[in-house]
């Protein structure tokens, strides 16, 4: 195997026999100087096929026990759901892990709604989430909250639908882009739409277009949380805001507390990445 390109000590851009380019992720791998052969082919921890380039530069940004972890965890989901899955989940999932793993350090737990629709109509998804925690916890000693086995499975939910027929697609699509518009124009920039900010970012909002979409929410007491932040960060309020009247007027979807949390969260997220 030959190494092509470092990522990091751990993390490279490799091409196999048959010339096939791969992320090869083990402890050293991307330290001695490239191009080189590998020949030793016990270093390596995980290899990672058909992952788009717009990844490479953040698996640099992700421990590599929780790449490991997102890395199991896909593996179940490949066997159990016996299905195609888009080939990107190994990455995008450790983001949000990373991302969930440095709430919970800092104190911020969110629930997610919609948990007890997730889990009866995703069964194999949600029990997939659950087992998923116990892994994260094995590999970075993290006990994340139940809660977050809704939001993994809802991951895994979004790698099945990228790879099927989504029948609401150009529904989505259009919402996502006055969501968008509304982000650019009140937070004063232009998102980059090759970046993988920009794209976890259209994640976040694919899930809330769901998630609303279902028609069912749950109150869980994010009020104060929303009260704190708007007096932190007025103009991410005011965005979120604006896209929640938005929402309203175009298909009378209404955003509680929880979602204009998860909202200035995610407006928060990709402003400073944008930057």
């Amino acid at each position: 195997m030959r190494i092509v390109r470092k990522i990091n000590n751990s993390a490279a851009v490799a091409q196999d026999s048959r010339g096939k380019e791969l992320i090869v992720i083990g402890k050293g791998i991307g330290f001695p100087a490239v191009p080189y052969e590998l020949t030793d082919m016990s270093r390596i921890d995980r290899t990672f096929y058909d992952i788009d380039p717009r990844y490479f530069e953040m698996i640099s940004t992700l421990p590599q026990e929780i790449l490991l972890a997102s890395a199991d965890i896909t593996e179940d989901a490949q066997v159990v759901l016996n299905t195609t899955l888009n080939s990107n989940l190994p990455l995008t999932l450790a983001d949000h892990l990373n991302f969930a793993v440095e709430r919970f350090r800092s104190g911020l737990n969110l629930t997610i709604p919609i948990a007890y629709d997730i889990r009866h109509l995703y069964p194999n998804e949600f029990d997939l989430g659950v087992k998923a925690l116990d892994i994260l916890k094995e590999y970075t000693g993290v006990s994340l909250p139940d809660s977050e086995a809704v939001s993994i499975a809802m991951h895994l939910i979004n790698a099945e639908i990228e790879n099927s027929e989504i029948h609401s697609l150009v529904k989505v699509l259009e919402i996502q882009e006055g969501v968008e518009s509304i982000v650019e124009r009140e937070m004063n920039l232009k998102l980059d739409k090759d970046s993988y900010s920009y794209y976890r970012f259209t994640m976040h909002i694919r899930y809330l277009i769901q998630r609303l979409m279902s028609g069912t929410q749950s109150e869980t007491g994010s009020g104060s949380m929303v009260k704190m932040l708007a007096n932190d960060y007025p103009k991410t309020y005011i965005c979120a805001k604006k896209i929640a009247a938005f929402l309203q007027k175009q298909e009378n979807w209404c955003c509680n507390d929880e979602e204009l949390l998860y909202l200035m969260l995610h407006i928060n997220r990709v402003c400073q990445k944008n930057t």
